[in-house]
């Protein structure tokens, strides 16, 4: 018998937050979410979100024990920018039981109906932010720390039940090698004919202070055209800076500059901490803390978490500054890949970018969409 319960309590969201854990014990390309990022994601106080969303978390149970997890969630702000009304589901897991995933979908969708909505999507988070797709392709590979890995059978059974691709998210592997791309050579000219540069920074802490709301303001600019995009409250911004900035390097931060030393581009990326947040189980003490330092120093992977470009300087050579900048500090540090952040099938600009690079496929994402 399948039951499902409202997560209305400590202990409720204890399970809710813990069930991959149990799911996903023998599986070894998954990583778990921070534990402690997890509980400040569905706590309103922390996560600036709420302000404009309303959410709700549900668990399945299958003969008294818990089977899946799902929460609901309305972007009142996107779907006021889109014109539309739909009810988004994340924070999917579930055994391989197809009623389990229609109990759970269909408790997400009435709870959407009654707000009005008319449509069901997802995996979405509360924002772009959040982690979002279902893995359709690249299983056998380890996940980014920052993205869903999920079994084959989601895929299948979501079909069984009626849900449609939405939208795809392509993630490919860019090999770093001595051999630079052609680009870079236009360096030189691409800072004198824009004025263009990159900011030298001694710290994160350095670049924060410096330039952090500007970052995140230009991503609501270059990101706004984006299906589903609402951009994010300084509230939200100030919380991502505490939760980015401990793990940021500066050699793999590039922050593009015009003459007037204003930022118009910004590429971030990360040294993969997939095995270090593996091995630490999600947690940051005892142990993974000192994990987490240590592959951040010692690696041979990068991990490209965000790339913006204002309109206006879109075409205009910021990437190759940017790319030239990180490209040569990977040399430095040892680098030989970099594994590319899930990217829109269709937002071609920015697939173009890496054109140059020698890419592999990695994996694929998936979005669904049913109506209600």
């Amino acid at each position: 018998m399948i039951t499902i319960k409202t997560v209305n309590t400590k202990a409720l969201l204890d399970s809710f937050i813990k069930f991959p854990y149990k799911l996903y014990r023998n599986c070894e390309n998954w990583v778990p979410a921070l534990e402690g990022d997890e509980y400040d994601t569905f706590n309103p106080k922390t996560n600036g979100a709420y302000e404009y969303c309303e959410a709700e978390l549900f668990l399945a149970y299958r003969d008294g024990e818990v089977a899946g997890r799902v929460a609901a969630i309305i972007n009142n702000k996107a779907n006021e920018i889109w014109g539309d009304r739909m009810v988004r589901f994340g924070w999917l897991d579930f055994v391989e039981d197809e009623q389990v995933l229609k109990a759970l979908m269909d408790e997400v969708s009435e709870w959407g109906r009654a707000r009005g909505c008319v449509s069901i999507r997802g995996p979405w988070g509360f924002t772009d932010m959040d982690k979002e797709g279902a893995l359709v392709e690249g299983y056998e590979n380890l996940s980014p720390f920052t993205c869903l890995y999920n079994y084959p059978y989601y895929d299948t059974m979501l079909q069984n039940i009626g849900f449609e691709k939405d939208v795809d998210w392509t993630q490919r592997v860019a090999m770093v090698t001595s051999d630079l791309p052609p680009m870079f050579k236009y360096a030189d000219l691409i800072e004198k004919r824009y004025g263009l540069s990159i900011a030298r920074c001694r710290s994160t802490g350095e670049m924060c202070r410096k330039y952090g709301l500007q970052i995140f303001h230009m991503y609501n600019e270059s990101f706004a055209p984006l299906s589903q995009f609402s951009p994010l409250s300084d509230r939200q911004i100030k919380r991502y800076l505490q939760t980015y900035v401990p793990i940021l390097i500066p050699d793999f931060v590039a922050i593009c500059l015009d003459a007037d030393k204003k930022p118009v581009g910004f590429a971030f990326c990360v040294p993969s901490l997939s095995k270090a947040v593996k091995k630490a189980g999600g947690r940051l003490f005892p142990f993974g803390f000192i994990r987490i330092l240590r592959a951040l120093r010692h690696n041979d992977t990068l991990e490209a978490l965000m790339i913006g470009i204002l309109p206006e300087y879109q075409g205009k050579g910021a990437n190759v500054l940017m790319f030239k900048y990180i490209h040569e500090n990977c040399l430095k540090r040892g680098i030989n890949r970099m594994i590319l952040n899930p990217q829109l099938e269709g937002n071609f600009k920015v697939q173009s970018l890496f054109e140059q690079y020698e890419t592999v496929p990695y994996m694929r994402r998936r979005a669904y969409c049913k109506s209600l």
